[in-house]
């Protein structure tokens, strides 16, 4: 996990703040342009192996049921 800082435009990722979390507390964004990396996040844990096989199974099911929910 690393620590960026944008070298152009950024926005809200919409996926996150419009959707689960309005206001942007996650602190997510998106941007089209390169981000430069200034450090390395130590004690970060990510999320265990069954939390990522339920994020991509509800993933998988909304995309047999037709519904386009990731904003590109």
């Amino acid at each position: 996990m690393y620590e960026v800082k944008p070298t152009g435009p950024f926005e809200d990722d919409p996926n996150v703040t419009n959707k689960k979390f309005p206001g942007n507390v996650t602190q997510s964004y998106r941007t089209r342009h390169p981000l430069r990396i200034v450090g390395e996040v130590h004690g970060w844990t990510g999320h265990d192996e069954q939390t990522l096989q339920n994020m991509l199974e509800g993933l998988r099911v909304l995309r047999e049921q037709g519904r386009n929910v990731i904003d590109d």
